[in-house]
């Protein structure tokens, strides 16, 4: 016999005094997500589908705290995870009519409450390993958002350099152009001078991020205390000479993250290849080019260190990071962030 059951997701959520957590978190099948993210995430609902006394799937449900459209209700499905496509029908459709009876017009899945947490479903794998960072599922994830009626949102992408050179400036006479119309105009760029200095950088790069991002697809803006948490986990594994910094009068114009594809370690095989996680550029004429030149810079520099590949990481398709990418590189994975109708 199949139960949905409802998960406390307030505040003060504590798995040693809620008995219905306690008892939950007993049950064979699925493990139930660590409490105290659910506290963090402050999800508005969390729903666990129990078969047979197993945990057959479970997913978290927003609409609080979701991105802002002038024209309908939104409401998120996140932290999704289920055992067969049984359960996702069952499941998926209950999230719908939950968020349904909240108001809500349109529901977005997968999203972990905004676009800084895990979102989108890895849609078409590719021959190319998993990369550091990478989400991943289930490859039949897809067919069950498909079957329970969701259709395509937004497609995003990651694509592969397989050949960095030492000096891309000089096969692209265009961008060094560009090159020197940044310098003469007073701008910088410098790899992350000192790692002890990590947090006080991170602070001026969420006030860059917020303003770039903006104009995003579903953005939300993130504080800056779950900025520097979120990034301050992968502090260990950073290359300092590979996330870059773009000063204009001693002001942050832009930045770019990449880290060494450490799963390559874990497989056995020598770490030749560097992923460029994120890059961003403030908006204006005057910094027309300094996303290019960013990418330009730190493929030129991971060829100095030896490495000799860079994935693109995770682009939107719609983006003009996908047509910076394509100068250099080839597909090599798509995702899906996928939307149903629920209330007309």
């Amino acid at each position: 016999m199949d139960r949905l059951i409802a998960i406390p997701t307030t505040s003060d959520l504590n798995p040693d005094l809620n008995p219905s957590w306690e008892q939950m978190a007993q049950c064979d099948g699925l493990p139930l997500l660590d409490p105290q993210l659910l506290k963090r995430q402050a999800a508005d609902a969390h729903w666990a589908l129990l078969h047979d006394q197993c945990i057959a799937g479970h997913c978290s449900l927003g609409w609080r705290e979701v991105p802002p459209d002038p024209h309908t209700a939104l409401g998120l499905i996140g932290h999704y995870n289920v055992r067969d496509g049984e359960a996702a029908q069952r499941l998926l459709d209950h999230a719908c009519d939950q968020l349904a009876q909240q108001g809500c017009a349109i529901a977005i899945a997968p999203m972990d409450g905004n676009t800084w947490r895990p979102y989108r479903l890895l849609s078409q794998r590719g021959s190319e390993p998993s990369f550091f960072l990478e989400p991943d599922n289930p490859d039949e994830w897809c067919d069950h958002f498909r079957s329970a009626g969701f259709t395509p949102l937004a497609d995003y992408s990651s694509a592969l350099n397989s050949h960095l050179v030492a000096d891309p400036l000089q096969r692209a006479p265009r961008l060094s152009a560009v090159s020197d119309r940044l310098y003469q105009s007073g701008i910088r760029v410098r790899s992350l001078l000192n790692p002890q200095s990590f947090e006080s950088e991170l602070k001026r790069i969420h006030q860059l991020a917020l303003i770039s991002f903006r104009r995003n697809l579903l953005y939300t803006p993130i504080s800056q205390a779950e900025f520097i948490a979120q990034y301050s986990q992968i502090q260990p594994y950073i290359a300092p000479e590979l996330v870059l910094l773009a000063e204009h009068q001693g002001q942050l114009v832009g930045f770019l993250f990449a880290i060494p594809n450490l799963l390559q370690a874990k497989r056995g095989q020598p770490v030749n290849t560097i992923i460029i996680k994120t890059v961003a550029v403030l908006p204006g004429r005057v910094y027309a080019g300094l996303g290019n030149l960013l990418v330009a810079h730190v493929q030129a520099i991971a060829h100095q260190q030896g490495y000799t590949r860079a994935i693109h990481a995770l682009m939107h398709n719609a983006n003009n990071s996908t047509n910076l990418s394509q100068r250099y590189a080839q597909t090599i994975r798509r995702y899906t962030l996928y939307e149903k109708i629920i209330k007309k």
